[in-house]
């Protein structure tokens, strides 16, 4: 019986905490195979961290989950034909898309969202509604065979709702405990309704700066997604 294969595929720019996180909760999935890859399996580098001896993305011949992280590089990930032919080819015929933070992004943008619910980071999420995608607020949103996680450590809690979908609740449950996963951050200030006011500003002010270039990026991928071939 062959393995159930994950992949996760990474691009310049990506965020690690957006694939090691799942990766660390997927990797104990049972019977599973977990294979991160990038675009001729090149080192990416990912604020200060190089992931090297990765898989090449065009040699993947299938997958049952296709997982793609976010980061700030996710909208030049998009204008890249070569990369999204990946992700529409392998996003096609696999089980279950997934994705964290902004990767739902190039889920979008490669079709596959379209009129389907999404989470996002949500200073990002908004960006999902002219690939024709609905946007959910949710820190895990499920579709159908659709899962997505929120912002960045969201990524966690998507990771063990996909494990428990593979393997079972309590298969799910007894890797948490190994992990020892059980949040209690110190400020609750993770979400833009937690947070006080002023952090929030400052926050929504760094963002605004890199915003209208991901958005003018954004919508020249939605335009070639709806020029026909």
């Amino acid at each position: 019986m062959s393995k159930l294969s994950i992949v996760i595929a990474l691009y310049p720019g990506v965020t690690h905490l957006d694939f090691t996180g799942p990766h660390q909760v997927l990797s104990r999935a049972p019977d599973a195979e977990v294979v991160v890859a990038s675009m001729g399996g090149q080192d990416i580098e990912a604020e200060g961290l190089t992931f090297t001896n990765l898989a090449d993305l065009k040699g993947v011949i299938r997958c049952d989950v296709l997982l793609v992280p976010g980061g700030f590089g996710c909208t030049d990930a998009m204008l890249d034909e070569a990369f999204m032919a990946e992700i529409r080819r392998l996003g096609s015929q696999a089980k279950y898309l997934t994705s964290v933070c902004t990767g739902s992004l190039v889920l979008a943008a490669a079709g596959l969202l379209d009129g389907r619910r999404a989470a996002c980071h949500w200073a990002w999420r908004d960006l999902l509604t002219p690939f024709g995608a609905i946007v959910s607020e949710a820190r895990v949103e499920r579709d159908g065979d659709i899962i997505t996680g929120g912002g960045v450590t969201a990524g966690l809690d998507f990771a063990f709702t996909l494990l428990a979908e593979l393997a079972g609740e309590d298969y799910a449950e007894g890797v948490q405990l190994g992990l020892e996963y059980a949040p209690a951050p110190p400020f609750q200030s993770g979400r833009p309704e937690l947070a006080r006011p002023e952090v929030l500003a400052r926050v929504q002010a760094l963002m605004a700066s890199r915003l209208g270039d991901r958005t003018a990026q954004a919508r020249a991928a939605a335009d070639r997604l709806s020029v026909p071939a």
